[in-house]
């Protein structure tokens, strides 16, 4: 009888062990309603509370956080659904604390990114014009401008406008960029 080559003899437990690694990756599960399966189904939630997806999606007025995000992205996004689609809209709301009752686009921005630690103050939209770099963000955008602020952050708008509510919320599209600063800090 022939002895197997040697090529022949590692195939089985190479399959095998290939098998095993396969049974041995974590399900990611559907979050309700999402019709997906986690990974390019649909991006559900898994057991962390985070979106397999690389950007956030809306789900009942609150931002996902993504897996990728780093952490302080993770509680700018937090820190937003906090007041999200829950506080009102107020001129001046959010800028002698971060603590209101209402907010107006800075104080609703001031405080998403208090959640992160990127301001340790509210400021008024004025304020951001020199705030971190020009030019847009990996994960965080601010677009400022004299008159009103929104940003950007995890591919979802952060706004006061157009938005679902009369306060801050989420938003899937873009807003305005005619005459507005933009600004990101760091590598965010």
């Amino acid at each position: 009888m022939r002895s197997p080559t040697p090529s022949r003899r590692l195939a089985r437990p190479l399959a095998l062990a290939v098998a095993g690694a396969v049974l041995m990756l974590p399900a990611v599960p559907a979050s309700a309603g999402s019709g997906g399966t986690g990974p390019g189904g649909g991006g559900g939630n898994n057991s962390s509370g985070c979106t397999a997806r690389s950007d956030a999606q809306l789900q009942n007025g609150k931002a996902t956080v993504p897996c990728s995000a780093p952490a302080r992205v993770a509680k700018v996004i937090r820190a937003a659904n906090e007041i999200a689609k829950g506080k009102g809209y107020c001129y001046g709301g959010g800028h002698r604390s971060f603590n209101d009752n209402c907010y107006d686009c800075s104080g609703g921005v001031s405080y998403a990114l208090h959640g992160g630690k990127f301001v340790s103050s509210p400021m008024p939209s004025s304020g951001y014009f020199n705030w971190g770099s020009k030019g847009k963000g990996r994960w965080i955008t601010v677009y400022t401008k004299s008159s009103h602020m929104y940003a950007k952050i995890a591919g979802l708008r952060w706004d006061t406008s157009n938005t679902a509510g009369d306060g801050p919320g989420w938003a899937k599209s873009g807003g305005p960029t005619a005459g507005y600063k933009v600004r990101h800090k760091g590598n965010y």
